[in-house]
C-alpha cells in the first residue's frame, strides 16, 4: 500500500485493467491511497474537487507531479543520480596508460564548469521516458567532445585563464593541449561506437565537423570589423550552438521519438545554444573576471567582433566606431575602457540581451512537443538560466 498525501497535484497516473489514463489537475484535500492488487488500481480519493481525464498520453506512469517553478539547483537534484553515473563513467574512460594524458585530462574535466551539455541529453532523454543506460556514455561523450574544443580553442586564443584557474596550456605548453585535446575526441568516439547506433554516430560525426567548421570561420573573423550580425550568428551557431542541438537531439534519437518530435529537441538545443553564447558576449563587457572565470575583454584581445561590437559598430558615434574598428584590427586590451564605454552607452548589452532572450524563448517553444513533466520544466529553467546568468 502507498499512501500520498497533498494537493494542487499536476499530473497523476492511475492504471486500471492495464489502461493508462493521465489526470491533468485536481484538488485532493485529503489522503488518498492506491491499492494495488496484480492487475488492477483502484484509486479512492475523498473530498475531489476538480477531475479532468485525458486517455491519450503515451508515456509512462513515472511523471511526478511538476513544480512550475523550478531553480538551476533543482534541476541538478533532478538528474543527480544520472550525473554521477555520468561522472563515474568519465573518470574511468578519461585513464590513459600516458601519465600526461592522465593529468592534464583530470585538470580540465575537473576544473569546474556547468556540465550544461550533459545534462540537457539526459533530461532531454528522461522527458521522453527514456528507460535504457545509453544517455549515460553519451552525456560523458559529449562533455568529451566539448572539453576537447575548449583545450584547442584556448591554445588558438592564446588564452590563460578560465573558470577562473590557468587554462592547461599555460601550465603544459600548447603541444601537450593540443594533442589531449585530440585523445579525448578519439576516446569520445570510441564510445560513440560502443553504443551500436549509426544514427548516433551519424549526429556526434557531423556535430563534430561542424563544430570545426565554425572555429575555422571565427578565425576568418578574427580582426574584420565589417562583420555583419547574420555573419556573427551564423559563426556561433556552427561552433557553440551545434553541441547542444546535437546532446538535446540524442535524447530523443535513442529513446525512439517520431521525425517531428527529434527535429524540435535539435531547433530546442540549437537556440538555447545560440542563447548562451550571446550572453557570454554580454558578460565579456558588463562583469568582472572573478564573475565569469575569464579575463574580461577576452573577446577584443583576440579581435572577435562579437555582436556588442557589431552594435556598436552601426549605432554608434564616429569616435566609437573608430574605437571599436581599430580595437579589431589590431586587438588587444589599449583601449578596453573606452570600447566598454561605447558597448554601454549605445545600448549594446541590452539589445544582445534581448536577441538572447528572444532565443530562448523560441528554445522554450520548441518543448510543447514534451508531455508536462519535472524534466520539461527543468529544460524551461535551463533556457531561462542562460539568459539570467551572470556566470
Amino acid at each position: 500500500m502507498v499512501k500520498l498525501k497533498g494537493r494542487d497535484f499536476t499530473i497523476a497516473y492511475i492504471i486500471m485493467s492495464n489502461t493508462q489514463f493521465k489526470i491533468n489537475s485536481f484538488d485532493c484535500n485529503s489522503i488518498f491511497y492506491i491499492i494495488e492488487t496484480n492487475i488492477l488500481l483502484e484509486c479512492c480519493i475523498m473530498h475531489l474537487e476538480s477531475l479532468e481525464i485525458d486517455h491519450s498520453s503515451s508515456y509512462g506512469p513515472d511523471y511526478e507531479p511538476v513544480s512550475s517553478v523550478m531553480s538551476i539547483d533543482d534541476v541538478y537534484a533532478l538528474i543527480d543520480a544520472d550525473k554521477l553515473e555520468v561522472d563515474n563513467v568519465i573518470r574511468t574512460r578519461l585513464h590513459s596508460d600516458v601519465v600526461l594524458v592522465n593529468q592534464l585530462s583530470h585538470y580540465i574535466i575537473n576544473s569546474g564548469g556547468k556540465r550544461l551539455r550533459p545534462i540537457l541529453l539526459l533530461l532531454s532523454a528522461r522527458a521522453f521516458a527514456y528507460k535504457g543506460y545509453h544517455h549515460i556514455p553519451l552525456a560523458a561523450v559529449v562533455e568529451f567532445i566539448h572539453t576537447a574544443t575548449l583545450l584547442h580553442d584556448d591554445v588558438v586564443d592564446a588564452s590563460d585563464m578560465r573558470r577562473g584557474r590557468d587554462t592547461a596550456n599555460a601550465i603544459w605548453g600548447n603541444e601537450a593541449s593540443v594533442l589531449v585535446g585530440d585523445f579525448l575526441y578519439s576516446r569520445a568516439f570510441q564510445m560513440m561506437v560502443e553504443v551500436g547506433s549509426m544514427p548516433v554516430m551519424d549526429i556526434l560525426a557531423s556535430s563534430t565537423n561542424v563544430i570545426a567548421e565554425g572555429e575555422v570561420m571565427q578565425l576568418m573573423n578574427c580582426h574584420e570589423p565589417n562583420t555583419t550580425e547574420e555573419t556573427y550568428l551564423e559563426v556561433i551557431r556552427y561552433k557553440t550552438a551545434k553541441l547542444f542541438e546535437a546532446a538535446t537531439k540524442l535524447g530523443a534519437v535513442i529513446s525512439g521519438r517520431s521525425e517531428e518530435e527529434i527535429d524540435a529537441m535539435s531547433r530546442y538545443g540549437m537556440h538555447l545554444g545560440t542563447a548562451f553564447q550571446l550572453i557570454d558576449d554580454v558578460l565579456d563587457y558588463s562583469h568582472s573576471s572573478e564573475e565569469i572565470g575569464k579575463n574580461v575583454g577576452d573577446d577584443l584581445a583576440e579581435g572577435k567582433p562579437t555582436l556588442p561590437l557589431i552594435y556598436v559598430m552601426r549605432h554608434g558615434n564616429s569616435e566609437q566606431v573608430k574605437i571599436v574598428r581599430e580595437s579589431i584590427e589590431k586587438g588587444g586590451r589599449d583601449n578596453i575602457d573606452a570600447v566598454i564605454e561605447a558597448v554601454l552607452s549605445t545600448g549594446a548589452i541590452d539589445y544582445t540581451a534581448n536577441a538572447a532572450k528572444r532565443e530562448a524563448e523560441k528554445a522554450i517553444s520548441f518543448l510543447d512537443v514534451l508531455p508536462d513533466s519535472q524534466y520539461k520544466q527543468a529544460m524551461i529553467t535551463l533556457a531561462k538560466f542562460s539568459v539570467n546568468r551572470s556566470y
